[in-house]
């Protein structure tokens, strides 16, 4: 197939699903394919090569602005020339089927949409609330959402945001990830991490709902049984300094991957609005225990037939957090390590490709019916 896909988010700076569609992009060129990717700013250098692609397989949609959005900071762009490129981008394809990553809000997605009259398919990544004003736009163009011919949503929570907003009911596929991109160091003594234990937490920590505050509020119980634990902080804020706290600030994969095989416990604080949670399965593919608050998306994506693997607390509760890791630290470093790489592995790109290209397959012929559709020749076929 020639597979146009769409990322509304800046590449300027690349994020969980900025990542997952280069990943997705690379998977179906792997196998095959023809690829094109339309999204805002450039991949910093080097991060096409990271996932089989050649530049000319990216192609920018323009500048973005950051917009407040989900209490989180989106960069994304919206008008008359963001649709001249995602026009021309749409006549030089010549795509079997444009794929489209949160399609129904003022974005770059929705203005190819608009523009496109080639099988689309969607996927639905955000947790934001339902709100009555969402509803009311979508209902007001409900040309948009009957022009999607398959849905995805990355997690049931998702999918319920999904219906909510727009009343598709999508296929739950996860986001994926290359397994064997993330090794598993072995545990050369008592802690991952070398002489002292270690917790990481990977994520904008200036951002309330990464919950940050909530791990550092846990911190001094934490030391009241392990007073020599080190704490690692790994991405992008403010200068910022903490006792016993490390920054090191955005870094590649590979060192992101060094730093949690070598992680006695990864904290996932986060209050709320996480629809997925791709860096818990990228902490258990490194061999890092989890310890996570109980949002939906992140038990689900913890959960196996055996139950969670790790340990979930209360969003919110730093004194069930300081629970939690005392816990995971007492325990064997490699108690869960197999059940975590199990888990990972399952959301490898060889497991979720082969179902996205199902659903592309599902679009295409949905298309096709529903160009038949006038002649009263055919019904579309649901997913």
């Amino acid at each position: 197939m020639k597979v146009g896909l769409v990322c509304p988010y800046s590449f300027n700076r690349p994020g969980g699903v900025q990542n997952h569609v280069l990943g997705l992009a690379g998977w179906l060129k792997s196998k095959g394919h023809q690829v094109s990717v339309l999204a805002p700013g450039y991949p910093p250098h080097g991060m096409l090569a990271d996932y089989g692609l050649a530049g000319a397989e990216f192609t920018t949609g323009g500048k973005a602005l950051p917009l407040k959005v989900n209490e989180s900071v989106a960069r994304i762009n919206f008008g008359f020339g963001p649709a001249r490129k995602a026009k021309a981008w749409l006549d030089a394809g010549d795509f079997d089927v444009v794929h489209l990553h949160e399609p129904i809000a003022p974005n770059l997605c929705l203005l190819t949409l608009w523009l496109t009259d080639r099988a689309v398919t969607a996927t639905f990544h955000s947790n934001s609330p339902i709100f009555k004003s969402w509803k009311r736009i979508n209902e007001m163009l409900p040309g948009a959402v009957r022009r999607l011919d398959a849905t995805i949503a990355v997690s049931s929570v998702a999918a319920r945001v999904a219906k909510g907003h727009t009343g598709v009911v999508p296929v739950v596929i996860g986001n994926g990830l290359a397994i064997d991109d993330y090794e598993i160091e072995p545990v050369g003594g008592r802690w991952r991490g070398g002489d002292h234990p270690r917790i990481t937490f990977l994520g904008r920590y200036s951002e309330p709902r990464k919950g940050f505050n909530v791990l550092t509020a846990c911190l001094p119980l934490v030391r009241e049984h392990f007073p020599d634990l080190e704490v690692i902080v790994i991405g992008h804020g403010p200068e910022m300094s903490i006792e016993g706290v490390t920054f090191v600030g955005g870094v590649c994969d590979a060192e992101r991957n060094r730093w949690l095989g070598a992680s006695d416990v990864y904290v996932a604080p986060q209050t709320g609005r996480e629809s997925f949670g791709i860096v818990l399965i990228e902490a258990m593919a490194c061999g890092a225990p989890v310890v996570a608050s109980n949002l939906g998306a992140f038990v689900e994506v913890l959960s196996d037939r055996d139950g969670v693997i790790g340990h979930t607390f209360k969003v919110g509760n730093s004194h069930a957090l300081a629970e939690a890791i005392i816990v995971s630290l007492t325990e064997p470093r490699d108690l869960r390590l197999q059940r975590g790489r199990e888990q990972a592995a399952s959301f490898d790109w060889s497991v979720i490709g082969p179902q996205v290209v199902a659903m592309y397959e599902v679009a295409i012929e949905n298309r096709y019916l529903a160009v038949d559709e006038g002649k009263g020749r055919a019904r579309r076929r649901i997913a």
